[in-house]
């Protein structure tokens, strides 16, 4: 039986949705396949790097990645993790459910290294304590 794919979907693909993604990989992988894409795909931001790395999960060969490398792709969940995405998230088939739940940009964050890295562990935490919901809510 195949998986099924989740797509997680921000604006940069650089900090959100790369988190969402090593977290769901990390608490789902023989469950789902789990990918995340952006609608204007950057970089994949170190902050976000180190902050899923204190948990030992390891996003550091991820690239950011555009949401047109997923056209033709069947994806069965799309989660959007920014209202920008969400407002200008690609059609997707019918059968794919759309999901949104929005969280803070760590990446807007300005100030010392501390600052922004604290920034992104804020939003790894409340991501990952967001995720067991989404779980539910796929598996109806």
């Amino acid at each position: 039986m195949d998986k099924k794919r989740v797509l997680v979907l921000c604006t940069g693909n650089s900090a959100r949705s790369q988190m969402a993604e090593g977290l769901l990989k990390h608490i789902c992988q023989d469950i789902y396949d789990v990918h995340s894409a952006g609608t204007q795909p950057s970089i994949v931001r170190p902050e976000a790097i180190e902050a899923l790395a204190e948990l030992d999960i390891d996003i550091s060969a991820n690239r950011s990645k555009s949401v047109d490398e997923f056209e033709g792709v069947e994806i069965d969940f799309v989660l959007t993790v920014c209202d920008n995405a969400k407002e200008n998230c690609p059609y997707f088939p019918a059968s794919a459910r759309l999901i949104h739940h929005a969280f803070e940009d760590p990446a807007g964050v300005e100030g010392d290294e501390e600052t922004r890295v604290a920034a992104f562990r804020r939003v790894r935490d409340q991501i990952r304590e967001y995720l067991p919901t989404f779980l539910e809510e796929i598996r109806g």
